[in-house]
């Protein structure tokens, strides 16, 4: 750990973070959530909120993936996710559902402001961001894909944007 320049759990817990959190809504697999909880990490963000049938630690497939990271990352579960945008957007966060809508602003186009907290909301593997959960976010935000598919893992898309945030805020 110390040639590595890495923080301890207590240390990472203790470090200023950077002012973003995750909605998972309803991400089935437990590979994916244990995924985006070692982005989390990697990036130092707020917390992830669990929500609906997404699978919660100590879940196996979390922790298959997780490599601890879910002991260094804040999480909640909130069975129902408007409840947790709607406490979100009372805190003064900025909801951005990432996701293909018609009306979005490409993600190399949005610009986060210094002073603001975001929270991103990522959908199922299947269905995407609920379309009831799209009603009550301030902004959709879309990864430009040039292939034939259109789609990515919803753990590959958290880190793409993840770190695009992590870039843009800490210029």
């Amino acid at each position: 750990m110390d040639a590595l320049q890495r923080l301890s759990v207590e240390e990472f817990k203790n470090r200023d973070k950077l002012p973003l959190v995750l909605i998972l809504d309803n991400v089935r697999s437990g590979l994916n959530v244990g995924s985006i909880f070692r982005t989390a990490d990697a990036f130092a963000i707020q917390k992830i909120y669990l929500c609906g049938i997404t699978a919660q630690p100590p879940h196996r497939e979390i922790l298959k993936t997780a490599l601890g990271s879910t002991e260094s990352v804040d999480w909640e579960y909130a069975e129902n996710n408007i409840e947790a945008i709607t406490q979100l957007k009372s805190s003064g966060y900025t909801i951005i559902a990432v996701e293909q809508t018609n009306e979005k602003t490409w993600l190399h186009e949005f610009q986060p402001l210094e002073d603001k907290q975001y929270a991103l909301v990522l959908g199922n593997e299947v269905d995407g961001v609920d379309s009831t959960v799209l009603e009550h976010c301030d902004v959709v935000i879309e990864i430009p894909q040039y292939g034939t598919k259109h789609s990515l893992n919803v753990a590959v898309a958290a880190g793409i944007v993840v770190w695009d945030f992590q870039q843009k805020m800490l210029r």
